[in-house]
């Protein structure tokens, strides 16, 4: 199991049913909305606002952005999160995961871009002392690489392995569509067509590199003790 520096923000348990479960669930849509909107997290204030709810009870439901954010994207990424495979090869499994989740990073684009800004806007502020209220903590990617690659685990190093691991979280999530599209301006379909292109190129290095790999010596037999060797000669 890997361990992160942060401990990953986790979304507030939603009330199960009733007037809360309701006004839980309108707070949520309207977030939803405005982020589809205007493409960045709302204030609260706005959240309320727009809800027709009380700041108060807003707050209660969802004390900092960070809190309104991390639902936002387990709202819209539950499915992602919840990825398992069966699939005995390595590779394989990776296609599977890319082929299956990155249309949900499509749907979901202007979300994650959102929780994208809201991390960089807080680790300026957290830099700077300005930081007043809970960061919001990303890294969901690496449990899921972690069992997308779990095939592959047998085949390299320690080493080997860790660095794919840590390569492939680069080009799985949101990144890649804010590079290439914004940058390249190429469509969505261009854009999982590179990603899973250039998650096969890391595969391929970390198997070249797994291959160089000086193997582990088997360890030598001890000697016999001498005594013991000549009670067997007797």
């Amino acid at each position: 199991m890997v361990r992160l520096k942060h401990k990953l923000s986790q979304p507030p348990l939603p009330p199960e049913r009733g007037v809360k479960a309701a006004t839980f669930r309108l707070l949520l849509e309207t977030a939803m909305a405005l982020i589809r909107q205007d493409g960045r997290i709302p204030s609260l204030a706005e959240v309320a606002t727009r809800s027709k709810v009380s700041r108060a009870t807003t707050y209660r439901y969802f004390p900092s952005r960070s809190a309104l954010v991390t639902a936002v994207v387990d709202s819209s990424l539950g499915p992602v999160r919840g990825f398992a495979s069966s699939e005995a090869d390595g590779r394989a499994r990776v296609h599977e995961l890319f082929e299956q989740t990155f249309p949900r990073f499509k749907e979901f684009e202007p979300q994650m871009r959102a929780a994208a800004q809201l991390s960089l806007e807080q680790w300026a502020l957290e830099r700077a002392g300005l930081l007043e209220e809970e960061p919001y903590r990303r890294g969901h990617r690496v449990r899921i690489l972690e069992h997308a690659i779990a095939p592959l685990a047998h085949e390299m190093p320690a080493a080997v392995r860790d660095r794919l691991h840590r390569a492939l979280s680069v080009v799985y999530g949101i990144e890649p569509y804010m590079i290439l599209k914004d940058i390249w301006g190429l469509p969505d379909r261009e854009v999982e067509r590179i990603a899973l292109w250039m998650a096969d190129a890391l595969i391929d290095a970390a198997q070249r590199d797994a291959a160089r790999a000086p193997k582990p010596r088997p360890r030598a037999r001890p000697a016999a003790a001498p005594a013991a060797a000549k009670a067997r000669r007797a």
